[in-house]
């Protein structure tokens, strides 16, 4: 569900660290550059570890020993986060570690404090002035993710049933989100709009005839069929949920971890439980796994009782493209945008199955 960009999560009470940190001193800062060369080295680390792999996303570092992930946030500010202080990057940092915990509560390990010691120099700990804050978490097995197991043919139905079975639990014990029927449609309408006018902007070349098409087709079932969407309202079934459930964020232990939750933005992640399903569905089917949206969609049904119509299935599966598409042209918007022609391509597969999906709605 779309709307106004919101505030952070409130954060936890402040611990004994950040009393510290708020009495000590004004310390200059070291920069982003410098945290990342010093979480880069083995010897950062309290546990041993023979090397430390670092992955770079949009808005953190995420730095991987033998045995954990460390992430530290990026002092970055854009149309939903403002993390251009040390104190809001901690609060969302908390906000990670509460969020995660409801579907993946091993793995989000705790909060830890970057330090300058009285040499100036970094340290993991709250020994010094605290400067910066990482979220520790449990490193999971990278064979074993959902998007992994699909290029290898092993994402069996039985895999899915143990996965949408305990997120469908998740959603039927979830508080219902308060909404009116009539805010739900109308975040549709207005990210339809903007997903028509960002996709259509003609500096990125995507089909015009294409990206019309869906969109108006998109359009006219929320004006026609508003029933679908009100329906959900009053059947309770719009609740705070994952909010980017993507194949690669869900790994097939003995009780399946889902990591990775929006946590920056809860508009973002208040969704239909079933449109959160539907957009995995599209990822898998997108993998290449069309066929797993049969035991996604039945085992939610058997947890829950709720069965959503077809129709209104195909809408979500065909907006949530959109916005997918829209997510990856906008890499062309970087300075310098690596392999530019990777996120065209990737733009207009998302369109080409938000087509598909967009015909199927009766």
């Amino acid at each position: 569900m779309m709307a106004d960009p919101p505030e952070l999560d409130v954060a936890l009470s402040p611990t004994a660290a950040t009393q510290r940190e708020a009495a000590a001193a004004p310390v200059a800062d070291p920069g982003l550059g410098a945290k990342v060369a010093f979480l880069s080295r083995p010897d950062s680390y309290p546990e041993p570890t023979a090397g430390v792999a670092t992955v770079e996303t949009h808005m953190s570092w995420v730095f991987l020993t033998e045995r954990q992930a460390w992430k530290l946030k990026k002092p970055v500010r854009t149309a939903w986060v403002d993390f251009t202080t040390a104190a809001a990057r901690r609060q969302n940092c908390e906000a990670e570690l509460r969020l995660n915990r409801r579907l993946a509560p091993d793995v989000y390990l705790e909060i830890v404090p970057l330090a300058l010691d009285d040499g100036g120099r970094l340290r993991l700990g709250a020994d010094g002035q605290v400067i910066d804050w990482l979220v520790r978490m449990r490193r999971l097995p990278a064979a074993r993710m959902l998007d992994q197991l699909i290029g290898r043919g092993e994402a069996t139905a039985e895999v899915i049933r143990r996965v949408v079975g305990r997120l469908a639990r998740f959603y039927r014990d979830s508080v219902p989100v308060a909404v009116t029927a009539s805010a739900y449609r109308a975040a549709f309408v207005e990210g339809n709009a903007e997903n028509r006018r960002e996709l259509g902007a003609p500096a990125y070349g995507l089909p015009a005839p294409l990206v019309t098409g869906v969109c108006v087709r998109l359009d006219t079932l929320l004006r026609a069929r508003a029933e679908l969407f009100d329906d959900r309202v009053r059947a309770g079934r719009i609740v705070e949920a994952h909010g980017d459930l993507r194949p690669e964020h869900i790994c097939i232990e003995t009780e399946p971890q889902i990591i990775d939750c929006l946590e920056f933005a809860r508009a973002l992640r208040t969704l239909d439980a079933a449109d959160e399903l539907a957009f995995l569905a599209l990822e898998c089917e997108r993998l290449g796994a069309p066929e797993l949206a049969v035991p996604i969609f039945g085992t939610y049904a058997e947890v829950t009782g709720d069965a959503p119509p077809a129709t209104l299935l195909a809408f979500y599966r065909s907006y949530r493209a959109c916005v997918r598409a829209k997510l990856a042209i906008r890499h062309l918007d970087d300075a310098a945008p690596r392999d530019p022609s990777k996120w065209a391509a990737q733009a207009l597969a998302y369109l080409r199955l938000a087509d598909a999906h967009a015909a199927r709605m009766a």
